[in-house]
């Protein structure tokens, strides 16, 4: 498999080259960072990302190119078939953990302020109804 991903990174690398694009370029353009897209043509983005998003930035990467994914994932299908991999998590999609919030956990008196304000208000509008003698 490795053997195959070096040899669909080289032909990323070409085909970049002959577009004449920095890997810059195409980071701005489709959000994938530089270190991933070089990992891309060494062939060893696997070592740094799970499978799964390997296969979408390799995807891409390809159709920001303007090559033909479906033919080349037929082409590569052994680059594409990632083995099942486990990968630890601290943070992130998923995970269970509650972070603390900024607020200290004191989520109501913003609204309770708010209310009190409103309360406040509308007594207010109703006096100055009254005096005018609309009510």
């Amino acid at each position: 498999m490795a053997e195959e991903l070096k040899r669909l990174g080289g032909m990323l690398q070409s085909k970049r080259k002959e577009l004449n694009l920095s890997l810059k370029e195409i980071e701005n353009a489709t959000s994938i960072r530089s270190t991933y897209l070089e990992a891309i043509e060494d062939g060893s983005i696997t070592d740094l990302i799970a499978g799964i998003y390997a296969q979408g930035f390799l995807k891409q990467y390809a159709s920001f190119l303007g090559m033909e994914v479906e033919q080349l994932v037929k082409d590569n299908a052994v680059a594409f078939r990632m083995p099942g991999e486990k990968h630890d998590f601290s943070y992130g999609i998923g995970t269970l953990e509650v972070r603390g919030s900024q607020g200290g956990g004191v989520k109501w008196f913003p609204n309770l302020l708010w209310a009190g304000l409103s309360a406040v208000v509308l007594v207010i509008a109703w006096y100055v109804a009254k005096a005018l003698g609309v009510l």
